[in-house]
């Protein structure tokens, strides 16, 4: 219920605290997970003193549970453990501070653990986090190579000594993280988003040697895995030896066995590129050889021709049957003119044999009117008219007798 306070009418501090521990009062029991970062066990006192935290958040809590309820634990509960806790709220009015006054705590074992892990990887993966089509190819040839490990740690040394083994000219930007623990998580997840931010990096390699299921239960963190799954640089997991793996290992573009073994395949190695590329540079050399050769065969094949070793060769085989040809067609040409000569000239004297001239050279005349007709019956004339003769050698006008 709102209060009706103002500046002039303001509630004492003490009167606050009191009425917001009346309503965490009303708050009932919880059962609660967390991870143990603090744990003050002080000799002869009645209370114990935990911190809980959330792994996955920057977010902790106190917890105070009775002597007796923490001895029932404190054989398998340390700092760094996961657990369990049913607790109610309470709020300490003095100081104004919030904890958990626990009457129960369980250890989280590694059959639980595993077994939510196991459901967590069902829940991504029917979200396709894990679906092979999403995974990006990593570059032949990385520039900038981005590395999240612990400080100083055995991993960092193996990536980076194997990998400036097989390529000197290699370059790292190293995020330096707590690889486990309770601020595993959130280091982790902001060198992955560091690195992703920055251009230049071409892949990036987040490498942890081994170690138990509860060391490497970071690596199985949602909000790391979402992390991972939305970057858009290549990510290889390198998390512990080969029968490890974190879901981190799932929803990474590679996984690699080790730290070694994400050198090895993160850049390419110096000496096998020299060698492929002096096989290549010997198979390139046997192909061109090989085409050469085969050309030079064919070349010689052509110029062995007869055509082509004496391109006028066959002109000159057909210079022989051209000129025969020409003569005969020549011959031929010859014997149809004298035919048709001596055609001609039978024809012209046929001709001249039956013209009327000739006719006329042996003595006859043709009489003609006076209009050219020529007289063929006695009676086309009449008494008295004048005829024209024509005769061999010219013509004369001739009267007709009654």
């Amino acid at each position: 219920m709102a209060l009706n306070t103002s500046a002039e009418a303001p509630l004492p501090v003490g009167e606050v605290s009191r009425l917001i521990g009346g309503w965490i009062e009303r708050l009932g029991a919880v059962w609660v997970e967390g991870q143990i970062t603090q744990l003050s066990r002080r000799p002869g006192a009645g209370v114990v003193f935990l911190t809980l935290r959330d792994p996955s958040h920057d977010i902790s809590i106190s917890v105070t549970c009775y002597r007796q309820v923490f001895d029932a634990v404190a054989d398998v509960v340390s700092e760094g453990a996961r657990v369990v806790v049913h607790a109610k709220p309470e709020w300490y009015a003095p100081r104004g501070q919030l904890s958990l006054r626990a009457a129960e705590i369980r250890p989280v074992g590694i059959g639980e653990l595993l077994a939510r892990l196991e459901q967590l990887k069902k829940s991504l993966a029917a979200e396709g986090l894990f679906a092979p089509e999403r995974k990006k190819a990593l570059p032949f040839l990385p520039q900038l190579v981005g590395l999240v490990c612990g400080r100083a740690s055995a991993a960092e040394r193996d990536v980076l000594e194997n990998a400036r083994h097989r390529w000197p000219a290699v370059r790292f930007e190293v995020r330096n993280v707590a690889v486990q623990g309770v601020h595993a998580v959130p280091q982790v997840v902001q060198a992955v988003k560091e690195l992703d931010e920055l251009g230049e990096v071409d892949v990036i390699v987040v490498a942890r040697g081994g170690g138990s299921v509860e060391d490497l239960l970071p690596f199985s963190d949602e909000q790391l895995v979402r992390a991972v799954a939305g970057c858009r640089t290549p990510v290889v997991s390198a998390i512990g030896h080969e029968p490890d793996n974190p879901l981190l290992d799932y929803v990474a573009d590679l996984r690699a066995s080790t730290p070694t073994d994400a050198a090895k395949k993160v850049v390419p190695d110096v000496g096998e590129e020299y060698e492929r590329v002096r096989l290549l540079r010997d198979r390139a050399r046997r192909c061109v050889g090989a085409l050469v050769e085969r050309e030079e065969r064919g070349l010689a094949h052509a110029l062995a021709r007869p055509s082509m070793e004496d391109p006028h060769r066959m002109v000159d085989e057909r210079a022989d049957h051209v000129a025969a040809l020409t003569d005969r067609s020549r011959r031929t040409l010859r014997h149809l003119l004298d035919r048709a000569d001596s055609e001609l000239t039978h024809t012209h004297a046929r001709v001249v044999a039956l013209s009327p001239a000739a006719t006329l050279k042996r003595g006859y005349a043709v009489l003609q009117k006076e209009d050219g007709h020529a007289v063929r019956d006695p009676a086309e004339v009449t008494a008295e008219e004048t005829l024209r003769a024509r005769v061999s050698e010219g013509e004369f006008s001739v009267r007709v007798d009654a």
